[in-house]
């Protein structure tokens, strides 16, 4: 696959639009951690803006911060947004919507349950976009705890009282389901 060379282009391109999106995320001296994602619209030629009325090259159409605070799990325990720049003065009415999402754990199929407790009409598409790239940045930020915490349980000796009586025997479903990795099925 080759990749294109825009300058190699016969073509004349004019930019108009730019989009930003940065996620950072942070370790809290708490034991949670926030991913902070920001998304920023600007273009390169004034418009004008029925609410705003003009709005400069580079200045912001859209401008939204969002901080979701996890526990290790990646269960969401906080969440909370900044919208300083936004084409309606409505739009900032979303984000107290985002606290629906308190208790969600980020995993598979979480967008879909997303969609469940924010409906379109009640959210910004942008903080909703934003989610996607705050879950894979939540997991480069956290991969390495959530191993280690792994690891610590896998290494984490039998329990004094394993093998003490029949629900506790190595075989049983009790030990199964509360230290699966001290069980031994024959």
């Amino acid at each position: 696959m080759s990749k294109i060379d825009p300058s190699s282009c016969e073509l004349v391109r004019t930019k108009l639009h730019v989009r930003e999106i940065r996620c950072e995320g942070y370790r809290r001296s708490d034991g949670l951690w926030d991913i902070e994602a920001t998304l920023a619209d600007t273009k390169t030629i004034g418009f004008f803006n029925h609410e705003r009325g003009e709005i400069p090259p580079g200045e912001p159409i859209h401008k939204m911060v969002l901080v979701v605070t996890l526990e290790l799990d990646m269960t969401i325990a906080d969440i909370r947004a900044q919208m300083p720049y936004t084409p309606f003065r409505i739009c900032p009415q979303a984000m107290e919507n985002l606290a629906r999402l308190i208790g969600l754990r980020i995993q598979p199929g979480w967008m879909r349950e997303v969609r469940k407790r924010i409906p379109n009409t009640d959210s910004c598409t942008h903080l909703t976009e934003l989610l996607g790239p705050v879950s894979t940045t939540a997991y480069q930020t956290m991969h390495q705890a959530i191993e280690k915490l792994e690891q610590n349980k896998v290494k984490r000796r039998a329990p004094p009282i394993l093998n003490q009586c029949h629900a506790l025997a190595s075989d049983s479903a009790v030990v199964q389901a509360m230290w699966p990795q001290f069980y031994e099925h024959e």
